[in-house]
Parts: structure tokens; C-alpha cells; sequence
């Protein structure tokens, strides 16, 4: 297999950061697409180009440096890079997942028609484009359902749980009238996440399966594993699996699942790239899902993924205020967090915040769930109070 020294992503927010951190550990060059010169990236990376992720002239010049490309978000116009591969003479640009896996993975239509149509569970759907398709999806689905921008949305934004009319429709005219999925509301007991990592020559591996707690549709807290049973455990990994191999994926995907009282499995979407709920893997095992991810884009044969702890837990430190020299704002805060027992606190160096904003996160090493979960609740208490 081919060996690739040079690295781009697209995108400079803290996944790419967290990127860079570990291409230095691997002797990669990680050249990377930032926005602005406060992005959380740039100080680590090795060059930058500057441009919005959608810009694809700023992807060109981001090409002329590496040799290959992967993605920190899924903002991108994947028309405008089918435009740059339509267009190249020498066949050299290479873009990891491959633009036929993003085209599926970035439309949330385009996800579900897919499960649909390789057997993998997920929730009943229909595709919105304007306020028929609206109101006969609600029809079909009825009370509660999940309305879903098909494109853009993350951390709970273009996501409304409605429980009638009058809020559906409000609910469409926030999203003003965009492309739209209707899906049933899955009444779950737990939500459950994994990393999944694919190489070019199909090799698959899969994290452990871990719970998420969400608030506000805003994940707060990752622990792994997953306080689960043998069965669920093994559904879950089939079902990723089967996600990744369907997909001829290559690099990273987060894959986020409900699990129903009765022990139903089903998914709920996929990201093509690190994830959030696999921000524990840093310190919890063997190869983080940053180091993996270059592993695979780098060429290079996929990473041990055992844990080194029993039990790691991963608590996001989100924005509780609109303000702006956070670093300030919060250092108290994080220098108490600090001091905990096996505790590992990355700060994002961002420059100001927002409510929900994710700002940093903690994981904790620890013997046991209970011992891991009273110190992510002291650190929730210092973070966002009693």
C-alpha cells in the first residue's frame, strides 16, 4: 500500500486541532483549511490555507500541498470538489472518505434511503420539500415526531422534536423551508455511539461501544463502555459494520444509535469523520480515532484499539454564557478541574463563547463506572454548577 507523508483536512476547528496533535506524534505533515487565524487549528498545524470549508478555490490551493485530503466537517460542496477530480489531468487528488461515500453520509436523506435500502435499521422517514410532503408525513407518523434539515445540522441545530401541529409547522419555518426529513420520534432508553475505522484495503475496526448523555440534544458526557449487555453490544458492532462495508468507507465515521427498553438497536446518524463521542479514545486507548484516522489516510495499517483503563468517561465543557475571552473567564474553573486523580482537560483555545458551544473536554481514566461517574459528577458540578 501506499505510504503518504502529507496531509490535508478541511476545516480548523478543534478536530482538526486534535488532528494535528497527533500527526506531530506520527512525524505526518497536516497542512489544514481555516477560516480565520482564531481557529482552534491553526497554532498546531504545520501550514494553513485559509478559506470557508465550502470554498473549493481554497481547496485547490489547500491540494497543491498534500497528497491526500480528509474532512473535519461535513459543510463542504461536495459538487464543487466532484468539479476539482472531473477536472485534473495528472490523477493525483485524492479525497478520503471518497466523495461517493460523503454524498450519502452529509444528506440525512441520503443516509436513511441507504440503511433502507441495505437492511439497517433506523427510524420510518419521509423526505420534506415543502408543506405536502409536511403535513402527509405527519399524517403517516403522527405525534411525536423528529424533523430533520437534511444538510447542516449538528449539536441539536436543524433538529426539532414537535409534538403537533402548530409546533411542526413552526419548526418548518425555522429551518425556512429547506429540504427536510419527518421521521418517527424512537421513544429510547439510552443513546449509544461507536468509532468505526475502515482502511483502503477493507479492513474494519470498531471501537468500544459507548453511551451518550445528551442535554439539549448537546452530547455532555461519553462513558465507555457502554453500560450494556452482551446482546446489544454485538448488535450494535454488526450493525456498524455493516454501515462502513455498505458505504465502501474509508477513514473514520461516528455512528450514533437508539437503544429502545425492549433492546432494539437502530441507527440514528453517521458522521463521516472523528467524532465527538470519540474524544475519550485520546487517553483511553491504544490509537486515538485522530491518530487513526491518519493512519488510514496516511496509508499505514490500522491501529490497536484496546483500551488502557477499565472504564474512561468523557465530559464536554460547553459554553454556559456569550462572552468573550473565555480563556480568562474560565480558568478557575479549569485549574479545580485539573487537580482530579487521572483526569486529562483539553482546552480548545477558542475565543469566545456561546451557550452549548463546546469549549474543551475532560475524560477520566478510571477502575470502575461508579468511580469514573462520581468524579464526572464532581466535574460537572465545578463546570456548570450545582
Amino acid at each position: 500500500m501506499t505510504t503518504r507523508q502529507k496531509i490535508g483536512v478541511i476545516g480548523g476547528g478543534q478536530l482538526a486541532w486534535m488532528m494535528a496533535i497527533a500527526a506531530k506524534s506520527l512525524g505526518l505533515e497536516l497542512t489544514v483549511q481555516a477560516t480565520s487565524p482564531d481557529d482552534s487549528a491553526v497554532d498546531m498545524a504545520d501550514r494553513v490555507v485559509y478559506g470557508k470549508v465550502d470554498d473549493a478555490e481554497a481547496t485547490a490551493q489547500l491540494a497543491e500541498y498534500c497528497q491526500v485530503i480528509t474532512f473535519e466537517n461535513e459543510f463542504v460542496d461536495i459538487a464543487a470538489l466532484q468539479a476539482m477530480l472531473d477536472r485534473q489531468v495528472d490523477g493525483n487528488l485524492l479525497f478520503l472518505p471518497n466523495l461517493e461515500t460523503l454524498k450519502i453520509s452529509v444528506d440525512k436523506l441520503n443516509q436513511r434511503q441507504h440503511f433502507h435500502d441495505h437492511g439497517i435499521p433506523t427510524p420510518q422517514f419521509y423526505a420534506v420539500d415543502n408543506q405536502s410532503d409536511l403535513l402527509a408525513a405527519a399524517e403517516q407518523l403522527g405525534y411525536p415526531l423528529v424533523l430533520k434539515a437534511r444538510r447542516h445540522g449538528y449539536d441539536g441545530k436543524g433538529t426539532w422534536v414537535v409534538d403537533n401541529e402548530i409546533e411542526l409547522r413552526s419548526a418548518w419555518q425555522s429551518m425556512q423551508q429547506l429540504p427536510a426529513i419527518a421521521e418517527a420520534f424512537i421513544p429510547f432508553e439510552r443513546e449509544l455511539a461507536v468509532i468505526a475505522a475502515r482502511s483502503e484495503s477493507g479492513d474494519v475496526v470498531i471501537y468500544p461501544v459507548v453511551e451518550t448523555i445528551q442535554i439539549h440534544q448537546v452530547c455532555r458526557r461519553t462513558i465507555a463502555p457502554a453500560r450494556i449487555s452482551p446482546a446489544v453490544r454485538a448488535k450494535v458492532e454488526t450493525i456498524a459494520q455493516q454501515v462502513v462495508n455498505t458505504l465502501d468507507a474509508i477513514g473514520v465515521f461516528g455512528i450514533e444509535f437508539f437503544l429502545t427498553a425492549t433492546g432494539e438497536v437502530s441507527v440514528n446518524e453517521i458522521a463521516p469523520r472523528t467524532h465527538n463521542s470519540g474524544h475519550y479514545t485520546i487517553e483511553g486507548c491504544q490509537t486515538s480515532q485522530f491518530e487513526q484516522l491518519l493512519h488510514i489516510v496516511s496509508g499505514h495499517p490500522l491501529g490497536d484499539i484496546g483500551m488502557l483503563a477499565p472504564v474512561a468517561v468523557m465530559v464536554n465543557l460547553l459554553g454556559f454564557e456569550e462572552a468573550s475571552g473565555v480563556d480568562a473567564d474560565y480558568l478557575a474553573k479549569r485549574e479545580a478541574i485539573a487537580n482530579f486523580p487521572k483526569t486529562y482537560l483539553h482546552w480548545y483555545g477558542k475565543k469566545s463563547s456561546s451557550v452549548g458551544r463546546k469549549l474543551g473536554h475532560v475524560t477520566i481514566l478510571a477502575e470502575s463506572h461508579d468511580v469514573a461517574l462520581d468524579l464526572s459528577d464532581r466535574i460537572e458540578s465545578i463546570w456548570y454548577g450545582a
